[in-house]
């Protein structure tokens, strides 16, 4: 059965992290916005370009822009995949209505999205950490401060939103990561 997952939370929540242990886990397939959006800007494309000088003004892509790239990603795996780990996306209603619309139009649907919640002085010690250890440029204080305001008030409401649909799963984002891997286990071996 395909398992098509949100995974959500803060930047610097651990989403990457155990992205990498479910893909492991359940073989599932991963789309990751910033991977995609780092690629684009890396290649010098013209979206590239775009998304370069919205992420530096702590902005997000346009939604017609980002599902288009999803959706193109998304049918790049098949149509007999297992899943596929939605990161960074959607971070809004309609983004996640376009989502939703998208994944219908293929006869799929989210199966859960599971939120990682991290208190917020503990994500900023997390990113700029990060920062310092991967040089990326938007690990830094105040680039940090304008993403979280973002993440505060664009995205909180779709926790709502999900909570509605009957797929919202949180899981305390504190602790050991194997702790907090077992928490997203139970919730995947429960769809």
């Amino acid at each position: 059965m395909m398992k098509n997952i949100v995974i959500f939370g803060a930047p610097g929540s651990g989403k990457g992290t155990q992205s990498d242990l479910m893909i492991e886990k359940y073989g599932l397939e991963h789309i990751s916005t910033g991977d995609v959006l780092r690629n684009e800007i890396k290649k010098g494309t013209e979206l590239g370009k775009t998304a370069k000088g919205l992420i530096d003004n702590g902005q997000l892509i346009p939604d017609d822009l980002m599902v288009s790239i999803l959706a193109q990603v998304y049918d790049s795996f098949g149509k007999e995949h297992k899943g596929v780990i939605f990161d960074g996306f959607p971070r809004t209603i309609p983004q996640a209505e376009a989502l939703k619309k998208m994944l219908a139009e293929r006869g799929h649907k989210v199966a859960a999205m599971i939120e990682l919640d991290v208190p917020e002085d503990e994500l900023m010690k997390r990113l700029i950490k990060r920062g310092q250890e991967s040089g990326r440029a938007d690990d830094n204080e105040e680039t940090i401060k304008k993403r979280l305001v973002v993440y505060h008030s664009q995205t909180q409401p779709l926790i709502e939103w999900y909570e509605k649909e009957g797929l919202h799963k949180h899981i305390d984002g504190l602790g050991s990561l194997d702790r907090i891997f077992a928490d997203i286990c139970q919730v995947i071996d429960q769809l």
